[in-house]
């Protein structure tokens, strides 16, 4: 039977003497046999089992595990399973690091980033729930719109990008914020009041959808051709989004519109659209459209649209 010395086991699987001979020691690749010189020397069985401790400390194996393979004691199938499980939640570790840092290298806060992205998605979602309970708690709003603002997840991805990590930030920032709080229950206020006064506070219908687009496009092309909220022509722009926002809701057009239009200023808060902008990005859905800019601009022409 063949017998292999140490020199020939090292130059077989490219690991050194001196790995070999601490193998040998530990117990993991004990000698077949020695020579009459007393030189060890090792059998087939023992190359194939210094290979396999080689290609698991290759994986990453710590020795006790590999040399619980050796002796059977767990088998390859469940060590490369755990080992796997294990590398996974590293990579999710490191990848969330290097989100961070790069976050921090655009000049984000390197504490708040890291605290904020290292949280379980309950953690994260524990936010949103405590915005909602303070903002919606006391009111009684629509059950459909409430169901629908209630049940939208944050889903920070295992491996975020700069930009959703950003957005995370921003997001959790922004609901803790007490002016957006504020803002967002005198809204709730005034879907109530509306809402017991017999307004349909659903869906917009289609008619509303289409006088909504209207309006956003009226102040882009405005702001787009320089025209401020204070001058003449922006009074123009004003009519015609309330003549279009009169059609839709099957009111007369005067200045009464204007007036109640004007009561709901704070619908037009354009943190409110600035949340699903930023919660699209954290879940990787479609870009939700930013027309806050719009917004600020109808609002300031005299129209606090919402």
């Amino acid at each position: 039977m063949t017998r292999y010395q140490i020199g020939e086991l090292a130059r077989m699987t490219g690991l050194t003497v001196r790995t070999i001979r601490f193998y040998s020691d530990s117990g993991l690749i004990p000698p077949t046999d020695r020579t009459a010189g007393g030189y060890r020397t090792y059998d087939a069985e023992a190359v194939a089992r210094l290979k396999l401790v080689r290609t698991l400390r290759d994986l990453g194996v710590d020795l006790p595990t590999a040399g619980r393979v050796l002796a059977q004691e767990v088998s390859v199938t469940d060590v490369a399973r755990a080992h796997a499980e294990a590398i996974d939640a590293q990579m999710r570790t490191l990848r969330l690091r290097r989100a961070v840092l790069r976050a921090v290298a655009r000049g984000g806060e390197m504490e708040l980033m890291n605290e904020l992205a290292r949280m379980s998605d309950e953690e994260r979602q524990r936010i949103l729930d405590d915005f909602f309970e303070e903002v919606f708690g006391p009111y009684e709003l629509d059950p459909q719109f409430e169901q629908h603002m209630r049940s939208v997840r944050v889903e920070l991805p295992d491996d975020p990008s700069t930009e959703q990590l950003e957005a995370w930030v921003e997001l959790a920032k922004l609901v803790q914020d007490p002016d957006f709080r504020a803002s967002v229950k005198r809204m709730s206020a005034q879907h109530q009041e509306m809402r017991q006064s017999g307004a349909d506070m659903g869906p917009p219908a289609e008619g509303q959808q289409e006088a909504f687009a209207y309006a956003i496009a009226q102040a882009r092309e405005a702001i787009d051709a320089g025209v401020t909220p204070e001058s003449p022509q922006a009074r123009e722009v004003v009519d015609r989004v309330n003549a279009k926002w009169a059609e839709a809701l099957g009111v007369p057009n005067d200045e009464h519109l204007v007036d109640r239009l004007r009561s709901y200023a704070d619908f037009a808060d354009p943190r409110a659209e600035r949340y699903w902008v930023l919660l699209a990005k954290i879940n990787g859905w479609p870009q939700a459209p930013d027309t806050s800019a719009e917004r600020a601009w109808l609002r300031a022409a005299g129209q606090p649209f919402g």
